[in-house]
């Protein structure tokens, strides 16, 4: 059956500080897309959080961008975020940029990653959720998912994947696109998501099939906002098995966990932690940055599981050494590489410090 998997994603306030999401908050998410099924819009749901973002995965039938389901979610983040006001909580609608919905979450503040596909006889999909990072954090990993086969061997021996995927990157700040085929067009791609902060990776596709196989959200809150309201705390929507890569294969990049954008303040570069949902808690510093995977099966449309993925103890390792490399990073205390630079900061706080001192430059 045709089927559309809608992941979408705010903060609507956070428990204690940006560290945690509310179990009222979760509860209300959970009746508002419970009446949402009932009524016929959605075929199954799941509710959950990674830190303090609120996180709706949704099935249904009416294809990506659909008003009716972005509505429903944004109803849902405002109905939350009364629950949010009401204890007090932290930034409560933070990522809600607008009065009123218009159509599409989009451009709203909200995170969105939606596919929409023919179900398999046997549907694996792997719902990757951050919290404290940046809209890029999902480059590298996607790279060696779908291109590296040092981490995914099925591009050398699984002969449906041999021809390798197609690569969607978009230029977030001049907003065009543009598609490179794996292997042969690797080192021109990696010139370009090796910055993810101007090109990221949207979506793959089967070079063969043309099956689409991943998509992530790239919606920026401080270019929507112009200013610094929170971090993208970005979602990615991955399929598996068969003519796409086996599960632990598209696990394995985050066995040794990255520097991305983010942690305290979104102006720092921290490690992203692989963590079960319980510990996607980022007190440290607010962080380090936090990555969680849900695993499912779809049955007609229905939500199978989930798995806690990053649950298991072969990630433990990952997680120390995230630990030693927030170690060392924080030594750097507010200078760089610690600290982004200069560019890095444009939609954060410090633009209003630096006015302090413009007036006080002389000519040598």
């Amino acid at each position: 059956m045709g089927v559309t998997l809608s992941v979408i994603k705010a903060d609507v306030g956070g428990f204690v500080g940006h560290t945690e999401s509310h179990p009222d908050v979760l509860a209300k998410a959970g009746e508002c897309l419970e009446k949402a099924k009932k009524e016929g819009l959605l075929i199954d749901y799941h509710v959950t959080k990674c830190g303090d973002d609120l996180q709706l995965i949704m099935t249904h039938q009416l294809g990506v961008d659909s008003e009716k389901i972005h509505k429903q979610a944004w109803d849902t983040f405002v109905w939350c975020t009364e629950v949010a006001r009401k204890l007090k909580l932290h930034g409560a609608g933070q990522d809600l940029l607008a009065d009123s919905f218009s159509g599409n979450v989009k451009g709203m503040g909200p995170g969105v990653a939606e596919m929409e596909f023919e179900e398999r006889t046997a549907e694996t999909v792997i719902i990757l959720m951050a919290d404290k990072t940046s809209a890029g954090a999902w480059n590298m990993p996607l790279y060696k998912i779908f291109a590296d086969p040092f981490n995914t061997v099925g591009l050398v021996i699984a002969p449906n994947m041999h021809a390798g995927f197609a690569f969607e990157v978009h230029d977030v700040k001049e907003h065009k696109k543009i598609i490179f085929n794996a292997p042969e067009e690797i080192y021109d791609m990696l010139v370009l998501i090796g910055a993810p902060s101007h090109y990221m990776v949207k979506a793959v596709y089967h070079r063969e099939s043309g099956e689409i196989a991943a998509v992530s959200s790239t919606q920026q809150l401080s270019f929507l906002a112009g200013r610094y309201v929170g971090k993208d705390d970005p979602v990615c929507i991955v399929r598996s098995q068969g003519q796409f890569p086996a599960v632990g294969e598209i696990l394995e990049p985050f066995t040794a966990p990255f520097l991305v954008e983010g942690w305290m303040r979104g102006s720092h570069q921290g490690p992203l932690m692989p963590v079960a949902v319980k510990d996607s808690t980022p007190c440290r510093f607010d962080g380090p940055p936090r990555v969680v995977a849900l695993g499912f099966q779809l049955s007609s449309g229905k939500l199978v599981g989930p798995g806690d993925m990053f649950s298991d103890k072969a990630f433990d390792r990952a997680r120390e050494q995230a630990n030693h490399m927030a170690d060392i990073m924080r030594r750097h205390g507010p200078f760089e590489p610690h600290r982004l630079p200069l560019e890095g900061m444009e939609y954060t706080t410090l633009p209003e410090v630096m006015k302090h001192v413009k007036g006080r430059f002389t000519d040598l």
